[in-house]
């Protein structure tokens, strides 16, 4: 079973060698007990911990079961200690910080053994020692004899074919002594127990065999094996197979030890928790560096949030806008930088001129460029990126949104406001340019704004403090601004306050005159703000039909009461407040509305009949009923004016000719009555007959002169188009005098007039001062797929970045007459803030890192105390079978924990200094930063602590690996 074959063992001493064991021969049988008696210093416990493969022997062979150990490994010796080794100890060699049970435990964890059948053959050890009811007290809490039982115990816990006792009763008083003894002798029957001892009393009466040694020689052995003649192993016959092999290298694997992490953890969590004061010191000077870089963080989180919120605010209200028709400002700029220079390339004895003017309207028209913003559209919409860059991506159109406020007093236009102007600030073309800068972003005359289509967003920037936000197209929202006050321009401008009482004021204030202005506050319910009704009109309802041309009735009042009555209603459903936080507002006037507000008013004027007649017309104005100039008929027109003349002569003449010979007036004086008008071509003598009768023209004198008159000042295309308000008394019993042959003759009449007018004016040879595009325009016609400007709201500027990649990708992939050429009013504005933050960040981290270096090389340092006081419990687990890798796994365990409390710390007290931090903040600044560790930022600094705790204890990880076990064991 066991035998020992020459066994040697020297140490070295300085430049001496010292010979503990000097030819040792012996063979155990494989159920004894056998005590090893001798004086100090004979080589007993040399001989002991050489069998027990704690101690290697110089030379010689340890052969067990017939196999050589000289080419065993440390992995070999570990499986063999914790298999076939049981090891008692003089001085118990109990591990404190555990419990009973968990000290016999320990060896079956390093074999691999279950948790369930680990407890159970534990416990059964225990209670074949008598110590069944101590199973979780601490070994200081046992009697020595009691504490040397729970050594038996995990020595007979994994079942091992030998048991080594190191003077197992040297600590015991006699009583005890022999409890032990007799609890050794039963033990024998079924192994082979080898005992060191002194006492040769206790090994005569217990031991079946006694061997001495003195001087590393045994000099006797009261009961040999064979006279101590060690059998020749003999070789197998033939070569071990594949199979064979691969056999023994499965049951090798399986009898390998490996202590798990969780087991270490809970050896070192037991150990640490026996200092607590100390671990807690320990982890909170690990911290410090930790709390350092996390406040830095929640700062630094705090202004990145501050920036993201500004950046996000900033963008909504400034996007990447792309117009139609635009030009490359920083060229224009460019020109005039060059113009400012001069060109210096002259005498200087004489004033000469420079060419600024001319060089910059060169540029201004070498720099303009038409966007196909269509096509551009379309490339938008099918790109699926663009959704997570944005927060909207709005599309304008060239239609106005005309609206009006009705009062007793008439109507009043709100939108667009002529406020200003009427007040004689300044003039239309100048509040044009300005409600064009409004829409660009700046402050324009207009309070009416499209809302950007991001609900979410409107949320962070503004309260509902009363109302809802729109649902329909036909609802708006009122914004209000922090303080809960109106400015009285909106107020003045929504109707609100009379406007009336402000015109002419500029220029009369200019003029010296005394003035006086409304200054008193005036307060608004939130409900009577929101019964607040206005009015769309599109702006074909401004235009009404006469002599076969449109004509413009803005300036008829009783025209414009109608077309407003009849307008599209908008109702305020809400009032909004920006948010405390929010640094800009996505809204930039005081009523917000919803973009199919302008859809549905696109669809209202693509659907008027005015511009259907002007799209199925496109070389007629509808406005003036002339032509409009084209290449060719310019061209005809600069060849001869005096022809152009004559024609336009020849022209009216046939045109009054056709007219007195046509049968218009035939019918208009058989509907006014007339019986001595002839009968119109195309009717019959009865036919005319009977109508006569009809309109009583037998006594017709007094109706003809009636018909006659009244038809005179009559608005024609008033009744063309069945509206009766305009006429007179008389008119309106005229025509309820009519029959209905004669209206119909009356409305045939009038289109045939309508029709002469309008041929009339279109071969008049005159040509209309307009064209195609500019009276559309007018009439505010628009295409949904082709708008007229594209505002990119970008998340944030990294977004904006990845946007303008977007449009170069675009560029890239169309010809030059496609390419986009955009507007960036943000620009470089506050992108470089997140970078100088960044950098100071950093800089303070770096700063900061040096005192978490230094705390993780101080618990490096504590760990390596730790080694050195847990040297011992070293020596315990290496005896069960722990192997080096084991033992470092423990300490680097140890470190794991102290790292992920002192990372864990810091972030909690990280987290409780933020609250007077952000209090002293709040105090000193009026700016918004709320200083917060990012959830992932506290996971990480936390996982950094653990990383650099652990690789602070590789060092005393790798010592402890390294202890010889044999005088880890020695060690008190």
């Amino acid at each position: 079973m066991l035998s020992l074959k020459d066994i040697k063992k020297d140490y070295v001493v300085g430049d001496s060698t010292v010979s503990a064991l000097k030819g040792v021969s012996i063979d155990f049988r494989e159920n004894e007990f056998v005590s090893i008696l001798g004086p100090s210093g004979c080589g007993k416990t040399t001989l002991l911990n050489i069998i027990g493969g704690l101690d290697r022997y110089t030379s010689g062979d340890l052969n067990i079961n017939g196999k050589s150990t000289k080419d065993f490994k440390d992995c070999d010796w570990d499986s063999y200690r914790n298999h076939s080794i049981g090891f008692v100890f003089q001085s118990y060699n109990l591990i404190p910080h555990q419990t009973v049970l968990s000290n016999v435990e320990l060896a079956l964890t390093l074999s691999g053994v279950s948790k369930s059948e680990r407890r159970e053959r534990a416990v059964k050890a225990l209670e074949q020692v008598g110590l069944g009811d101590q199973l979780h007290k601490k070994p200081n809490q046992m009697s020595g004899g009691q504490m040397q039982r729970v050594a038996i115990a995990r020595a007979l816990v994994n079942e091992p074919d030998i048991l080594l006792a190191d003077e197992p009763t040297g600590a015991l008083d006699t009583e005890t002594s022999v409890q032990i003894m007799e609890l050794l002798k039963s033990i024998s029957k079924d192994k082979l127990i080898i005992m060191v001892t002194h006492n040769p009393e206790l090994a005569m009466k217990y031991s079946s065999r006694i061997i001495k040694l003195l001087d590393g020689k045994v000099i006797d052995d009261s009961d040999p094996l064979d006279k101590n003649v060690v059998e020749p192993i003999k070789k197998p016959e033939k070569e071990p197979t594949k199979a064979d092999k691969k056999a023994a290298k499965k049951e090798r694997k399986k009898l390998k030890t490996s202590m798990n992490f969780l087991t270490a953890l809970s050896l070192s969590r037991n150990n640490l928790m026996t200092k607590k004061a100390r671990t807690l010191l320990t982890s909170f000077a690990g911290s410090i560096g930790i709390i350092g870089i996390a406040l830095i963080l929640s700062i630094s989180n705090g202004v990145q949030l501050y920036i993201d919120q500004v950046q996000s605010d900033t963008l909504s209200s400034y996007p990447l806008q792309i117009t139609k028709t635009t030009a490359s400002i920083g060229e224009i700029m460019n020109t005039m930088a060059k113009n400012h220079e001069g060109s210096g390339k002259h005498d200087m004895d004489k004033v000469y001129s420079q060419n600024a003017m001319g060089e910059m309207i060169n540029t201004l028209m070498e720099e303009t460029k038409v966007n196909n913003l269509e096509k551009f559209k379309k490339y938008l919409d099918d790109n699926s990126d663009l959704k997570d860059l944005t927060s909207d991506v709005q599309y304008t159109y060239a239609t106005t949104l005309n609206v009006f406020t009705e009062s007793d007093s008439g109507v009043m236009q709100v939108n667009p406001s002529t406020l200003l102007e009427d007040m004689g600030y300044m003039s239309s073309t100048q509040m044009e340019a300005m409600s064009m800068s409004g829409s660009m972003g700046g402050m324009g005359t207009d309070v009416w704004s499209e809302m950007i289509d991001n609900e979410e967003l409107i949320d962070k920037q503004y309260d509902v403090i009363a109302g809802r936000l729109p649902e329909k197209y036909n609802e708006v929202v009122l914004v209000v601004d922090k303080n809960n006050e109106i400015n009285d321009y909106v107020l003045y401008s929504l109707g609100l306050l009379d406007p009336s009482s402000l015109n002419g004021i500029v220029r009369r204030a200019m003029a010296g005159e005394d003035i006086s202005v409304d200054s008193e506050q005036h307060v608004y319910t939130y409900d009577e703000l929101l019964d607040l009704k206005f009015k769309v009109v599109p702006t074909p309802d401004f235009y009404k039909k006469k002599d076969g041309v449109w004509e413009d009735m803005t300036g008829d009042e009783s025209y414009m009461k109608k077309a407003v009555a009849n307008g599209t209603e908008i109702s305020v459903v809400g009032i909004l407040r920006p948010d405390e936080d929010a640094s800009s507002a996505s809204i930039s006037g005081a009523i917000g509305y919803r973009h199919d507000l302008m859809t549905y008013l696109i669809d209202e004027v693509d659907n008027s009949e005015i511009v259907k007649e002007q799209i199925a017309n496109p070389d007629i104005d509808v406005f003036t009923g002339l032509k409009f100039k084209t290449d060719e008929n310019v061209a005809d027109t600069d060849s001869s004016s005096e022809t152009v003349s004559d024609s336009t002569a020849d022209t009216e003449s046939k045109a009054d000719k056709t007219v007195d010979n046509s049968d218009t007036d035939k019918k208009a004086g058989l509907v006014a009555g007339d019986s001595s008008m002839e009968i119109p071509e195309g009717m019959t003598e009865e036919q005319y007959k009977a109508l006569m009768e009809q309109s009583g023209a037998s006594d017709t004198g007094e109706l003809a002169d009636m018909g006659m008159n009244a038809m005179g000042s009559m608005d024609m295309s008033a009744i063309q188009g069945g509206d009766m308000s305009s006429l007179t008394e008389t008119q309106k019993k005229y025509i309820a005098s009519l029959s209905d042959e004669q209206m119909e003759l009356m409305k045939q009449m009038l289109k045939e007039q309508s029709d002469t007018n309008a041929d009339q004016l279109a071969n008049s040879g005159k040509y209309s001062t307009s064209n195609y595009d500019n009276n559309m325009k007018t009439l505010g016609y628009s295409v949904v797929e082709d708008p007229d400007s594209i505002n990119i709201y970008p998340v944030d500027f990294a977004s904006k970045e990845k946007i303008i990649d977007i449009i170069d990708d675009y560029n890239d992939s169309v010809g030059e007459e496609d390419k986009i050429e955009y507007t960036d009013y943000v620009g470089l504005m506050m992108s470089s803030i997140t970078s100088i933050i960044n950098a100071i960040s950093y800089v303070l981290i770096a700063f900061v890192a040096i005192s978490l270096v230094v705390s993780s090389i101080m618990i490096g340092i504590i760990t390596y105390i730790s080694v050195l006081e847990r040297t011992k419990e070293i020596g315990i687990l290496r005896s069960i079978g722990a192997s080096k890798r084991d033992i470092s796994r423990v300490f680097n365990a140890e470190t794991v924990i102290v790292g992920f409390v002192a990372g864990a710390l810091g972030i909690i007290i990280s987290y409780l200094l933020t609250i007077p931090i952000n209090m002293i903040i709040a105090h000193l600044t009026d700016v918004p930063i709320r200083a917060s560790i990012p959830v992932s930022a506290a996971v990480i600094l936390i996982a950094i602590s653990v990383c650099l705790t652990l690789i602070a204890g590789l060092f005393p990880s790798r010592v402890a690996a390294k202890k010889d076990p044999v005088i880890a064991l020695r060690t008190e």
